[in-house]
């Protein structure tokens, strides 16, 4: 029954990483219980759908992170935007543009003009839909005009249609890349769509281009969502980073306690370790220093007296203290480990500390050699 508490568990966090509203399900208020009891925040129920970053990674209506559990799981808690003014996206096929490649004569730039100056009586009017066909007709007859562009994208941005009023816009920054009304429609468009931070953007190079009231009280609106935003960015990247903190120091952590495994099993507590090579000698010095310990090495040979009186001592040593590594050299059968060293006469005993020589004993004195290991290795 509790393994299938656990997998049923799983299936739950499973659900919550692809809609955190399923936390506020009453019939799993069981797994809620489970998680607050653990200490989990649980976020109240979402309000609004987002309207925020597309293709961003996060939900911009959001900035609140409450939850670490299991494998990090983020679930986010609302935040208030002001969305009063925000319209659902136009999808009416893209509006004409102009040739910009078509040569403009002067008589086309009049009519041009004429067209310009109907759309302005027909605003004044309150007559947009007449506007838009007479700027239309000027773009057509001069399409290398930035004006004309952002004066439609103006109308566009009246219709409650800000696609449309983006396409006339960025039109408009192409052929004029300082033209404030083009900037401050596509500012205002943006906004429609809930892109607050583009928005906002844009009225800000607007308004230092050629500023005026209409932008102010815009900047007003928009201002406030764009830094929940901005936080809410800042907020998600630092708890990003620090799960990627957290999530290194783990794998460091398992690394060294696999490194520390490996090298336990290496050495032999409370025994003598026989070295044949250089290879193997480096091989067991490094899991010394791996697992903190000690290591003594004790060079000798077979026909050496002192060896053979110091010897027992040496092994009933390793008993006596199974911390410190004890290994053992045969100088005529490991002659290049012998050489490595500089060894001229044996016994001789070497204390290691992290592959440093840290003190050495030359001679079978037994006294100096358990003052020496218990000094060094307690």
């Amino acid at each position: 029954m509790e393994s299938e508490k656990i997998d049923e568990l799983r299936h739950f966090i499973h659900q919550c990483r692809s809609d955190p509203s399923i936390l506020h399900d009453p019939s799993l208020a069981f797994f809620k219980s489970y998680l607050q009891s653990l200490g989990a925040r649980i976020p109240p129920a979402t309000k609004s759908e987002n309207r925020g970053m597309s293709g961003s990674g996060f939900d911009a209506n959001k900035t609140d992170f409450e939850m670490d559990y299991d494998d990090d799981v983020f679930v986010e808690s609302d935040v208030e935007l002001d969305e009063s003014d925000t319209v659902a996206p136009d999808d009416d096929p893209p509006q004409k543009m102009g040739n910009p490649s078509v040569e403009v004569t002067e008589e086309k730039q009049e009519a041009a003009q004429m067209e310009k100056l109907k759309a302005v009586d027909a605003m004044s009017e309150g007559k947009l839909d007449e506007a838009i066909d007479h700027l239309t007709e000027a773009i057509m007859l001069n399409p290398c005009s930035a004006i004309l562009y952002a004066t439609r994208a103006s109308v566009f941005v009246k219709l409650k249609k800000p696609n449309a009023a983006i396409r006339d816009a960025e039109a408009a920054l192409q052929i004029n890349p300082d033209s404030a009304k083009g900037y401050k429609a596509r500012g205002m468009a943006r906004a429609m769509l809930g892109k607050w931070e583009a928005a906002a953007g844009d009225l800000h190079v607007a308004s230092k281009l050629d500023h005026d009231e209409e932008i102010s009280m815009m900047l007003k609106k928009v201002e406030p969502n764009a830094h929940k935003i901005e936080e809410h960015r800042r907020k998600y990247e630092r708890l990003l980073k620090e799960k990627e903190r957290k999530k290194a120091e783990r794998e460091r952590r398992c690394q060294r306690t696999a490194e520390e495994s490996d090298a336990l099993t290496a050495l032999k507590d409370g025994q003598v370790i026989g070295i044949h090579s250089c290879a193997e000698l480096e091989s067991k010095l490094n899991a010394a220093s791996r697992t903190s310990r000690l290591a003594i090495l004790y060079f000798t040979a077979t026909w050496c007296g002192p060896c053979r009186f110091i010897s027992p001592l040496f092994t009933s040593l390793a008993a006596k203290y199974p911390k410190v590594v004890f290994l053992k050299v045969d100088i005529d059968e490991a002659r290049d480990v012998a050489a490595s060293w500089n060894i001229s006469s044996v016994p001789a005993f070497f204390f290691v500390r992290d592959g440093k020589e840290v003190d050495k004993l030359v001679g079978a004195d037994k006294g100096a050699l358990e003052r020496k290991i218990a000094q060094h290795g307690g």
